[in-house]
């Protein structure tokens, strides 16, 4: 009877929905219901958008983690970044495990775990957030972002309505909302929807057009959703369906099924998720470049009463082990966020949050075995957190959909190439049924062309049918492209009626519009301008313009633009002209906190710098923020009150123009950074456990003993090996196995994830290594002890270390970690007859809170803490990882650097780190204590490492440790270097204290030896 009564309610809806045909759309808004969540009404929604306080908002979004970037300090100049570019909100995961070590322990207290500070930020900036807790996130973090601690098997199949899991998810769950609840909307704070799990699809039984429940799956949302309003959240609750297949969590789909949220959206990667493009066959068909995807009519069928949004889109992709070195930004460039972007515009989306802005590093344990240390996802912000071409071509669109309101009320009127003079271009009208005003998307129509294609657009304005450039000229679609051109644009109290540039802002400054069209260098242009009468072209770069008078205005022509030209109009309406280049470094920072914040009392304009950061106005003074390192000529378009220009605090000789704006030059840095050499190393062995004389009675170890385990995948000799039955989950492990007798070897099946490896010692005799592959996540070997020495009146032991690269993701994270099957090989019976595990010191309560539970793993020296500053070395020996080790083992290299960058300078420091000889190598970094690099020549190519500042003290003593794990008889050895791969002159300041963020040494390690 419910589903009988769900299909009578979806008939009753589109029987009185508008109609639409062939893609038209005539809709206005009084036809379509606005919704809010019954709470309250200061978020509310409908078909076009989402209303925040009663104003209509365009949500361009971008996703960063903090668990990614433990330094609260930094988050500041990634959110400044983010509002630089235009976006109005940004997103991000939490990690239960990062913030879980056990599940009587949670940490929302100590460093970057205290991610309300975000919040704090997110105010400041003036930036919406959108918060996506989980439980689960999958983020290519170890199991998805579980604890580690849950993979056992004893909470269950995960993701579910099982009790286990249940009492397992809600403490961490409740505590995030709680936190959460302080900083939303309805409290004075900027979080405006609250994501339920993530990439969950899971809501039918097979076809979802059956609408056959999964009732575990309903139950798990509900009581999701109940834990969050229990605890104060009181906003939208949101989901993002993993791809058009799965219908999942719509009320307009099936308004009474359990689960349901507020706003269903859509989570999509058209480029593939993966640098690795044999990942997404399967998902996606054939891979091909640049070929868009239809969301229109999905949208229409599953969500026609609600905002079409993308919680999560595609902003980049990870870089499996084994990809290339520095990812892939060939394939997701600055093309790929022209073309996708202003493609997900022409179907009606408006908001959209992309995944990732800034992707950031592994650091520490928390990759799963898909991906290595790197996840720079070739997002807009690098790694290292430079900007370019990528950031800026994002930029030049988001600052338009910041300004373009009629963006967020529109009907999709049409999709063809009628509207174009060129066959192989197309375009979508999208008009507002309030306003009238319109929006022309152009891109080829076959979208995976690259092709230079010419043509006119024919378009329907306030005064007549047109078709544009009226004059001379063309528009130009110059490779992988899209443009969207508006007709009828307000500016102010002026109007645009047409034009074939983009625009890429405006203002108004002194009660008189300033508006900032593009084009790409040497193109043709024209706009015209309603109302006016003359026109005027007052500074220019390359060619004149032409003005033209028609009855409604003047017409502007520009055969070529190159730079940025100026023009006027009687009517006061000023327009700059400027080329893509020119465009990349336009800003419109914001004098106001208010992601609201309306053109005619916050936005100044700012040409010139490689970023605007933010301004003030005191008086006559304006003071801009922002990074440069060359000599910069900036210009400045702000109210003639403003007589004169200070760049991070320091004055400038301003000059002002004819046509009003003021002009300036920022000086070059004057300081250049010359990173020390890294050649004063100690070294240690940090292997001991593979000698027979080594004791294993300490408290680093435990008795595997276990006969039985809850993971569902049994093992196939006893006993149980699964580290994490045993309280260790992450990197490094090492088994003790016991045995007597005359074996003559042994037959392994170690499983530790993609790209793991692992080795084996009898007695201290080396036995071999299983060296990784990029593509499985288990490794079998049969070992002879025919080189190895055979105890005949002790027991021998035999040692294995395991290089775990972590849990996998989705319904896979059950799947086990350490030992599979351990046989010994023998005329006769002979078996082990006791086996010792150690991990991480501390186990599930690790010795080091503040940088988490993912951050170290069993290895010796880790386990002691040689990696943490404060650690005595002196009685060490001098040696250097770039001699490194001439038979197999494990070393450990430390060194203290001293860093003093001058005040002032903002730079980006990456670890490159090369092998020296054989590949068959494993290596780890750490810088301050914090695991930066897992180094794996034989199977990845990723050599190049940054570190942030906060990690590394930008004025201070840094401890820098390597291990090397040579895993052949041909040993092997790194050469470890760094550089400075930016340098800026930057109003923020990277060299803070922070030393609160690097724990030193404490003497209860040795008890871990």
């Amino acid at each position: 009877m419910k589903l009988i009564k769900a299909l009578g309610t979806i008939l009753a809806f589109f029987a009185s929905a508008p109609l639409r045909v062939h893609g038209q759309d005539h809709t206005t808004p009084a036809q379509w219901p606005l919704h809010d969540n019954g709470l309250n009404d200061v978020v509310q929604w409908d078909h076009y958008s989402f209303k925040v306080n009663g104003k209509r908002l365009f949500v361009f979004s971008g996703e960063l983690h903090y668990w990614r970037i433990p330094v609260p300090e930094v988050w500041e100049d990634l959110l400044q970044k983010i509002k630089a570019a235009g976006f109005t909100a940004f997103a991000f995961y939490g990690h239960w495990g990062y913030h879980s070590a056990n599940n009587n322990t949670l940490d929302f207290t100590t460093g970057a775990h205290d991610f309300s500070k975000l919040f704090e930020i997110a105010k400041r900036a003036g930036l919406y957030v959108i918060v996506r807790p989980g439980p689960y996130v999958n983020a290519e973090a170890s199991a998805g972002g579980f604890p580690l601690w849950l993979t056992s098997g004893a909470y269950g199949a995960l993701r579910d309505d099982d009790p286990r899991y249940t009492a397992a998810w809600e403490p961490y769950f409740a505590k995030f909302s709680e936190i959460t609840s302080k900083h939303l909307v309805t409290n004075g704070g900027n979080v405006f929807v609250f994501q339920i799990e993530n990439e969950y699809g899971n809501q039918w039984v097979g076809d979802p057009t059956k609408r056959n429940a999964s009732v575990p799956a309903g139950k798990y949302m509900a009581a999701l959703e109940a834990s969050a309003r229990a605890n104060g959240i009181d906003i939208p609750l949101i989901h993002n369906d993993p791809n058009m297949y799965s219908r999942s969590w719509s009320k307009d789909f099936a308004p009474d099924a359990t689960g349901n949220v507020d706003v269903a959206g859509l989570d999509s990667y058209p480029s593939c998720w993966s640098c690795n493009l044999d990942e997404c066959t399967g998902t996606n068909g054939e891979y091909v470049a640049y070929q868009v995807v239809n969301y229109y009519d999905h949208f229409v069928e599953t969500s026609p009463t609600l905002p079409s949004f993308f919680p999560e889109f595609q902003g980049g992709s990870y870089n499996p082990w084994g990809g290339p070195e520095g990812g892939c930004p060939g394939d997701i460039g600055a093309d790929f966020a022209n073309l996708f972007y202003r493609n997900l515009i022409s179907q009606r989306v408006t908001a959209m949050s992309l995944y990732m802005m800034y992707g950031g590093t592994n650091w520490g344990a928390l990759a799963a075995p898909v991906t290595a240390t790197s996840y720079d996802y070739s997002a807009p912000i690098s790694e290292n957190r430079a900007i370019g071409s990528k950031f800026y071509e994002t930029k030049n669109l988001a600052m338009f959909t910041r300004i373009a309101e009629d963006l967020t009320i529109t009907n999709r009127i049409g999709n063809s190439t009628s509207y174009t003079t060129n066959t192989v271009v197309t375009a979508s009208e999208l008009r507002n049924p309030t306003t009238n005003g319109a929006f022309y998307v152009a891109i080829h129509a076959t979208s995976s062309s690259g092709t230079r294609e010419s043509f006119k657009l024919h378009i329907s304005t306030s005064i007549g049918n047109l078709t544009i450039p009226q004059k001379s000229g063309s528009i130009l679609l110059n490779g992988h492209q899209s443009k969207i051109l508006v007709t009828d644009f307000a500016l102010g109290k002026q109007t645009l009626t047409y034009s074939t540039a983009e625009v890429l802002t405006y203002s108004i400054v002194d009660d008189n519009p300033i508006a900032v069209l593009w084009a790409g260098n040497g193109e043709s242009v024209e706009f015209h301008v309603k109302g006016a009468k003359h026109g005027f072209l007052i500074n220019h770069s390359v060619s004149n313009g032409t003005f033209f008078l028609d009855k409604h205005g003047v017409i502007a022509n520009l055969p070529q633009i190159s730079g940025m030209t100026v023009m006027t109009f009687d009517n006061g309406l000023k327009v700059v002209m400027a080329d893509k280049s020119t465009a990349y470094q336009f800003w419109a920072p914001n004098l106001s906190d208010d992601p609201f914040a309306p053109v005619d009392q916050s936005i100044v304009l700012v040409q010139g710098p490689y970023l605007v950061r933010g301004v003030e106005c005191d008086g006559k003074v304006l003071a801009i923020t922002g990074d440069a390192a060359n000599l910069t000529a900036i210009e400045v378009f702000a109210s003639k009150r403003v007589k004169t220009l200070s760049w991070n605090g320091m004055e400038l000789r301003t000059t002002r123009t004819s046509y009003g704006s003021l002009t300036a030059q920022i000086p070059a840095i004057k300081d250049t950074i010359k990173l020390p050499k890294l050649d004063s190393w100690k070294v240690a062995d940090s292997l001991p456990e593979r000698l027979s004389n080594y004791s294993d009675k300490g408290k680093a170890w435990v008795d595997a003993d276990h006969l039985t385990t809850p993971n569902p995948t049994k093992p196939d000799t006893l006993p149980v090996l699964y580290v994490d039955d045993y309280g260790f989950h992450n990197s490094f492990h090492l088994f003790r196995g016991y045995f007597e007798g005359a074996a003559t070897g042994v037959s392994l099946s170690v499983q530790g994830g993609m790209a793991f490896g692992w080795s084996a010692w009898l007695n201290g005799d080396f036995l071999g290594s299983w060296l990784g592959n990029s593509s499985l996540s288990t490794g079998n070997l049969t070992l002879s002890f025919a080189n190895a020495s055979l105890h005949t009146t002790t027991p021998n032991i035999l040692l294995i270390a395991q290089d775990n690269t972590g849990h996998d993701l989705r319904d896979a994270a059950l799947a086990p970690r350490g030992i599979l099957s351990a046989r010994l090989l023998a005329a006769s019976d002979y078996t082990f007859t006791q086996w010792k595990l150690a991990g991480t010191a501390g186990r599930d309560s690790p010795l080091d809170s503040l940088r988490g539970p993912t951050s170290e793993g069993g290895l010796f020296a880790e386990r002691l803490g040689w990696h943490l500053p404060g650690f005595d070395t002196s009685n060490w020996p001098s040696s250097s990882p770039s001699l490194g080790l001439s038979a197999p083992g494990i070393a450990f290299y430390r060194t203290v650097i001293p860093l003093s960058i001058p005040a002032g300078l903002d730079v980006g420091i990456s670890f490159i780190l090369r092998a020296v000889g054989s590949k068959k190598i494993r290596v780890q970094l750490w810088v301050n204590g914090y695991q930066y690099a897992r180094f794996n020549p034989w199977v990845g190519n990723e050599r190049r490492f940054p570190v942030p500042p906060g990690i590394l003290d930008y004025r201070g003593n840094n401890t820098v440790a390597v291990s090397v794990w040579t895993m052949s008889g041909e040993g092997g050895a790194v050469e470890v270097d760094w550089e400075s791969e930016w340098v800026v002159g930057s109003s923020w300041n990277p060299g803070f204290e922070g030393a609160e963020l690097r724990p030193g040494w404490r003497v209860e390690r040795l008890g871990y030896a």
